[in-house]
């Protein structure tokens, strides 16, 4: 089979490995030297959990050979505990997530529709650089409506649920066929609201989006870009604390942009970690959010962790020193 241009090389091999029980997937890992003192609990959680799911948790935790093998007192409690703090990470950045996406589709709703005063400016294809892009995403708006027309109906107005505004709209208005820019940017993942940012043809208007977030256009292009990224992995309640997410935030050159003080606070070797992406919340968060307690509350969390879990997101162990955090935290 010919392979589409740009992929990488597929493997050689053919996955032949069984599917095992609960009971023989704890003897693997209690065969490795993991701890178990309540097989019917680790059970239990390996149930609801999955095996694959929890098995990333336990590398940290392993000799570094190839047979997988567990270092000396390792419990499966310590595994437990690492998932769990991830969870809880996950959650906490999915909180920042929110409030940033809904800024920055408010951001370019509101400067779009009242500069060109028109609430449905994205209909017109000279506001975007790529007009092919600007049809893909005239296509996904409409494939929305489509497939909320094809729906039960939402419940009228006398019953305590109440229809959506996109389903008032469509059910009420006959043109323009699409809704105006408020209802369209709901429509959007952060993916596809990052795809029509930077679509936008005239610098100006990035920058003027960019600037009610206390950003530059080129910082925002990025970070939304290693957004649509974070929020897959949260959504998807994949592994957060150090994964590897192939994009990054780029690091902010203007001194208008809230971000990191001290010359070393952020070291090349966290460049490539979670680190940077919760510095970039909070730097939005300063914008959009100044008296949240997002920064406390992140504190409070990874305060205590071993240093395993901060070297994994790339945080330096001072790191609650920096002028940056310092204010939002005490």
């Amino acid at each position: 089979m010919a392979r589409s241009p740009g992929l990488r090389p597929r493997g050689s091999l053919t996955y032949a490995k069984p599917p095992l029980s609960l009971d023989k997937l704890l003897d693997r890992l209690s065969d490795r030297g993991l701890d178990i003192p309540d097989p019917q609990r680790s059970a239990r959680y390996l149930r609801h959990l999955g095996y694959y799911r929890l098995s990333p948790y336990t590398i940290p935790f392993q000799q570094g050979q190839s047979d997988h093998v567990f270092r000396e007192g390792t419990a499966f409690d310590d595994v437990l505990d690492l998932y769990v703090f991830d969870r809880a990470l996950r959650l906490l950045v999915m909180d920042a997530l929110e409030r940033v996406e809904v800024a920055v589709r408010a951001a370019m709703t509101d400067h779009m529709s009242t500069t060109y005063a028109d609430p449905h400016w994205y209909l017109d294809a000279r506001h975007f650089g790529n007009r092919g892009k600007h049809s893909g995403l005239l296509q996904i708006v409409r494939g929305t409506c489509d497939e909320r027309l094809r729906g039960t109906p939402d419940a009228g107005e006398d019953s305590l649920v109440h229809r959506s505004a996109l389903e008032h709209y469509l059910t009420t208005y006959a043109a323009p066929e699409l809704p105006p820019s408020w209802l369209m940017v709901e429509t959007l993942t952060i993916g596809q609201l990052a795809s029509a940012y930077r679509n936008l043809g005239r610098r100006a208007d990035r920058t003027a989006v960019a600037k009610s977030l206390g950003l530059t256009a080129p910082i925002l292009e990025s970070w939304l870009q290693t957004y649509a990224r974070v929020r897959n992995v949260c959504a998807h309640h994949g592994r957060l604390w150090n994964v590897g997410l192939g994009v990054y935030p780029a690091i902010p050159s203007s001194p208008t942009i809230s971000w990191l003080v001290g010359p070393d606070a952020l070291p090349e070797r966290s460049r490539k970690r979670l680190y940077p992406v919760l510095v970039s919340l909070q730097s939005v968060l300063d914008s959009v959010s100044p008296h949240s307690s997002w920064a406390r509350r992140l504190h409070d969390l990874i305060s205590a962790r071993p240093p395993m879990n901060l070297a994994g997101m790339g945080i330096p162990e001072q790191w609650a020193d920096e002028d940056f955090w310092r204010s939002h935290i005490v």
